[in-house]
């Protein structure tokens, strides 16, 4: 485990000897510098050299311990300083620790004392570190992945969008929920000149008006009840990015008339506040609802609408572009087979013709689901037809002759027949479609009095 590097700067050679001695028994690595000068010329020349904690006298001749601290904190902002004082100058440790000092500790000070504080701060520190690593993970796993296709219909969408990344026009995609409207927005991010800076989004219809306003807006201390101090919105963070607006269809007028202001003047009104804030970001807006619809009911502004369309996307729903469907179905299995340490690898011929006749209302999403919960339930690398939780009534049924359709039976008999010579014959394959026991099929085959061929795919 790496030591903790701790530098002490104080123009006392005693302190520094006094200090060193203590903290290299207790396991730290300890730098020590006797002027403020020397310790900045090292952290501006070495970007590299990179402290975990600096412990600062506050009084230093030349440059003075706050002039030390101010230098320090632009160096290295995240550095954590503690102030070593004398009783008299207490009030400029306070003045420092309003500067950004983590804290400070008065002179003489026992040696007990001192570890705990400096333990502390140390504590905190690879705290802090460890939340932002674990925000990094989280964000890593929750952002949009890789975009799958084949299909020519959405090769046309991805093209477009492709092509209008690299323009500052706001854009909105319109598409069906679970059609991937969040890949293409951070894909227009991705390729254009504000790649380097933020992208946000905010779900417009996770919110209620109020929490809505306050996180696009931001909000000033007591502006509402809970509001309990100031607070800067979304519109301030993604201030030279991109901020992605999904489900805009269903943010109210109230607001509506705030976010037009934004588009038109690149200003903004802080909640509880009168003073404006400028901003710069590209607006990409997502909805499943037809804005012209909502527009013509009065549910949505015409303005707003003609300011956010610009450029419109409409990505097409699953159902539309089948050719799809395999490999985003193998995508999946290779996505969710390797955080489940499973070794699943492989789709069946059966699974893959179950998908193709199924309607997916819920499109990329939901076939998402589907191969994520075959994934958990598969005891082979290959995922069966069995695994899919679609019901029959949920597929496209088999069209069949006028003259067959006169009787169940008949209905029946003719659905078989046509998957039996749809998979030559295969009976087990067949069975899988089916959905039901290859003992059960070779019944209805003999109670139907169907003829198989022989030298058939597989034997009986």
């Amino acid at each position: 485990m790496r030591q903790a590097k701790i530098v002490i700067c104080d123009d006392e050679k005693e302190i520094l000897r006094y200090l060193k001695k203590i903290l290299h028994s207790h396991g730290y690595a300890v730098d020590v510098y006797a002027e403020g000068k020397t310790l900045l010329d090292r952290l501006e020349a070495d970007p590299a050299y990179i402290p975990d904690l600096l412990v600062q006298d506050i009084n230093m001749p030349e440059l003075s311990g706050i002039d030390i601290l101010k230098k320090v904190r632009k160096l290295r902002p995240a550095l954590p300083v503690v102030i070593m004082t004398a009783f008299g100058s207490i009030d400029s440790a306070v003045h420092a620790i309003k500067l950004g000092a983590y804290d400070y500790i008065t002179k003489p000070f026992p040696k007990e004392k001192l570890l705990a504080v400096l333990e502390k701060a140390l504590e905190r520190e690879s705290l802090l570190k460890e939340n932002l690593g674990l925000k990094a993970e989280l964000t890593n796993r929750s952002a949009p992945g890789e975009i799958i296709f084949v299909s020519n219909s959405y090769r046309m969408v991805y093209d477009m969008t492709l092509q209008v990344a690299g323009s500052e026009a706001n854009i909105l995609i319109q598409g069906e929920s679970g059609t991937g409207k969040e890949l293409i927005a951070r894909a227009i991010h991705e390729n254009s000149a504000r790649r380097e800076q933020r992208y946000l989004t905010i779900n417009c219809a996770a919110l209620t008006d109020t929490l809505l306003e306050s996180q696009l807006f931001g909000h000033t201390k007591g502006a509402f009840t809970g509001a309990v101090a100031s607070k800067k919105g979304l519109l301030d963070a993604a201030d030279g990015g991109t901020l992605f607006l999904d489900e805009i269809g269903d943010m109210p007028l109230s607001l509506q008339v705030k976010l037009l202001r934004v588009i038109q003047e690149r200003e903004f009104t802080p909640v509880g506040s009168t003073a404006t804030r400028n901003c710069d970001i590209r607006i990409v807006a997502a909805t499943n609802k037809e804005l012209e619809r909502e527009v013509a009911e009065g549910r949505f502004r015409e303005d707003l609408f003609y300011r956010l369309n610009v450029i419109s996307l409409h990505p097409p729903p699953l159902r539309e572009r089948k050719e799809d469907l395999e490999p985003l179905a193998r995508h999946f299995i290779a996505k969710y087979s390797a955080r489940m340490k499973k070794h699943v690898d492989a789709i069946s011929t059966g699974a893959l013709e179950l998908l193709h006749r199924y309607h997916f209302p819920g499109n990329i999403r939901e076939l998402e689901n589907i191969i994520e919960r075959a994934v958990i339930l598969a005891r082979s690398p290959e995922i069966s037809a069995d695994l899919l939780p679609i019901r029959t009534s949920a597929i496209t049924p088999v069209m069949l002759p006028a003259e067959c359709s006169d009787s169940l039976e008949s209905v029946e008999r003719q659905h078989i027949q046509c998957v039996l010579k749809k998979n030559a014959n295969h009976k087990s394959r067949s069975a899988e479609i089916l959905g039901i026991t290859r003992k059960t099929l070779d019944r209805k085959i003999a109670d139907y009095g169907l003829i198989i061929p022989r030298g058939g795919s597989e034997p009986d």
